[in-house]
């Protein structure tokens, strides 16, 4: 009773099941979980259980009570991949629950914006607790070191004195009654996020073939792949009853989920109608570890299987943490990570390229967005198709999160996407801003500054966030990885036409097509005899050239281009942001054009051009491809990545001395030979082209 009234409860969930929960999927299912508010902020989330319309969570959390008069509000959503489906709510009025006493609530689920009468219900016990005070200092004890000499035993002594607490809390932790009901908050918080984000394996599946697809003859076939609200979709491939896909996949796997790897068939007619030709199921717990399965799956009510291999591995090196328990805060455990990725140990674990480590420090300044005051506002970080979340801080234009993530690195030419977003409660949270960090341009150890900027990382927006990155890498894992496809990405919104877009592509194609033009224009010049002098010195050169030229000097010759471009790079006299800012021009469109592109949406451009949307948009796409693959030879020469231009340069070298020593026709037999026997030496293999491999991890102008 001398305890201040709102830190006087703890409030003790057994979150126990839902039953007869709504269908939110189109496969006749829902993926649910629940989150717990109290005023309007979301206090705890559980886990998602995927596949279940009568889900089993058991989960307990324990969470602070400031008052009594207000309700504990229950909120079941359908977990999608890009964003989450209502599935109804209940609450509980706090007055109307006994102190020190357990009661079971079985909740029945309403929407008013539904038809839907029965929504299900959802199960659970709740029980108040005196004593939030004395449950603050033992958390607290347990996670802070410097509080190490005081034991439970003295806190309990002390326990008698109300006032003792109070000066206790505020002569060692500085911290007032406020600061330790957010603290529990967060903490709660960023434990439960904890444990729904970090995975501790992969599944790695390479879709080969398929056989006696039904109808698979008359239309495209693809596969679509779902692992959790993890999805894949296959290349679509021509009309065949045995498609060929060699693909691989790779997605996270959760030891505490019984997730179920769903397959689909699907297949495209010339009127772009997809139907659903068959499905089947893998369960992945069920197969062992550390070794690849190979699996013949029949399709489910219908003909026809599929082939592919399987593998479940271990994954370490995702963690999230406060700063004072960093992974490379510790010398002897950076020593241990160092160590795992130094030369000597190039070829022992291929895949493992390097470990990523970032300090999520604070954001300053954000964008008030909506005429807000304040923002609730939390960062995701993006690595590939990883990602990790914040916690969120609430009421706060200039959080801090303090926190520390870490990552393992399958490609060392990734970009690191960090993003500001402000939860809105029910809503899907509102976009703050975004910075990309590619990871060969990371300095170590370093606390940078980053404006944010928009969606299309085009302009700057409002407010920066302060990182602190470290990576450690294996140069020789990373150079074989460069040279192999990159990982897909997880299954996207399907593109759109923009005009913005299609202009800025013509223009870069222009670009490069006259380029072209203008050697060829140059070389023609010299054959008409326009310039005495051009002529003479290209005639010179072309004789000279045919006379003593062999085959390993055109690697020479590109290494001498390389060599030269270099000099000019250190030397300042080629700035290699020039065509970036060019690039920014072309996207940097002015305001009124974008005031007109809306303008024709609302004037129905996009329904008059509906019939052949589907063509603009491929043309789009091919015209992007073309000047990307243009952009990026130059940019290799010009140094723009100068990890990938020194690459290049070794393999050239190589080249050259290969070509010198070895007569040409015994290189084109082995290269015969390999090509020939490929298949009968690794039938599972999958096709790949290196030149082009490595040419997409350089970037274009406008990346």
């Amino acid at each position: 009773s001398d305890l201040p009234n709102p830190f006087a409860y703890l409030l003790t969930i057994h979150l126990k099941e839902g039953r007869n929960l709504v269908i939110r999927d189109r496969c006749g299912t829902s993926d649910p979980y629940v989150k717990f508010k109290l005023n309007g902020k979301t206090l705890y989330k559980s886990k998602v259980v995927y596949k279940n319309l009568n889900p089993v969570w058991d989960e307990t959390v324990v969470l602070p009570v400031q008052s009594l008069d207000q309700k504990l509000w229950i909120k079941v959503y359908d977990r999608d991949l890009t964003s989450s489906d209502f599935m109804g709510s209940a609450f509980v009025a706090l007055t109307e629950l006994e102190l020190n006493r357990t009661t079971e609530q079985v909740l029945k689920l309403e929407d008013p914006n539904s038809l839907e009468d029965d929504m299900g219900v959802i199960v659970l016990n709740l029980r108040f607790a005196a004593g939030f005070l004395l449950s603050c200092l033992i958390l607290l004890n347990e996670r802070c070191e410097r509080w190490a000499p005081f034991t439970l035993g003295h806190l309990a002594v002390s326990f008698k004195c109300s006032i003792f607490l109070h000066l206790f809390i505020a002569s060692k932790t500085s911290l007032n009654l406020g600061h330790v009901y957010v603290f529990m908050r967060s903490m709660r918080l960023s434990d439960s996020l904890r444990k729904n984000q970090l995975w501790n394996g992969l599944v790695t599946i390479t879709l080969l073939e398929g056989k006696n697809i039904p109808g698979g003859g008359l239309a495209e076939i693809f596969i679509l792949l779902k692992l959790g609200d993890q999805r894949y979709k296959s290349k679509t491939l021509c009309k065949s009853a045995n498609p060929q896909w060699r693909e691989q996949f790779d997605f996270h796997y959760f030891s505490d989920r019984k997730d179920m790897l769903d397959i689909e068939v699907w297949r495209k007619d010339n009127k772009k109608h997809e139907e659903l030709l068959g499905r089947c199921e893998v369960d992945i717990s069920a197969l062992p570890m550390k070794q690849t399965n190979c699996l013949e799956l029949p399709l489910e009510k219908h003909p026809g299987s599929l082939l592919m291999l399987i593998a479940v591995t271990p994954c370490t090196g995702v963690s999230i943490s406060d700063l004072c328990v960093c992974p490379l805060g510790d010398p002897s455990e950076r020593q241990q990570i160092s160590q795992r990725y130094c030369i000597r140990n190039s070829f022992w674990n291929i895949k493992d390229i390097g470990f990523l480590q970032v300090k999520v420090l604070k954001a300053v300044d954000l964008l008030a967005a909506d005429f807000a005051v304040f923002h609730d506002p939390f960062c995701v970080l993006e690595l590939g198709n990883d990602m990790l979340q914040t916690h969120t801080v609430y009421k706060n234009l200039n959080p801090e999160w303090n926190k520390v993530f870490t990552f393992p690195i399958k490609d060392i030419h990734d970009v690191l996407e960090v993003t500001v977003f402000d939860e809105d409660g029910d809503k899907p949270p509102d976009f703050l801003g975004k910075v990309a960090i590619p990871l060969l341009s990371i300095r170590n150890g370093k606390q940078s500054c980053y404006t944010l900027k928009n969606k299309d990382l085009e302009r700057a927006s409002k407010g920066v966030i302060y990182l602190e990155l470290d990576v450690l890498f294996n140069p020789i894992k990373a150079s074989i990885r460069t040279f192999k496809p990159r990982e897909k990405r997880f299954t996207e919104e399907n593109r759109k036409f923009s005009k913005k877009i299609l202009s800025r592509n013509v223009d870069r194609v222009k670009k490069i097509t006259m380029a072209i033009w203008n050697t060829i224009q140059f070389l023609w010049s010299c054959f008409l005899w326009e310039s005495t002098v051009k002529s003479v010195i290209a005639f010179v050169v072309f004789v000279v050239t045919v006379w003593t030229v062999e085959l390993y000097m055109v690697p020479l010759a590109l290494l001498v281009l390389f060599a030269y471009n270099f000099s000019l790079v250190t030397t300042g006299k080629v700035n290699n942001t020039q065509d970036a800012q060019a690039s920014k021009e072309l996207m940097g469109l002015d305001e009124d054009e974008d005031e007109d592109d809306k303008e024709s949406e609302k004037k129905g451009l996009i329904e008059r051009i509906h019939m052949v949307q589907e063509i603009i948009i491929a043309v789009q796409s091919i015209l992007e491809e073309t000047a990307s693959f243009g952009e990026r030879i130059k940019n290799t020469f010009n140094w723009t990545v100068p990890f990938l231009s020194v690459l290049a340069c070794l393999v050239l070298a190589a080249a050259t001395v290969i070509l010198y020593f070895i007569p040409l026709r015994y290189i084109v037999l082995i290269w015969g030979i390999n090509k020939f026997t490929k298949r009968l030496r690794n039938p599972y293999a999958i096709d790949n082209n290196e030149l082009l491999d490595f040419l997409s991890r350089v970037p274009s102008d406008v990346q």
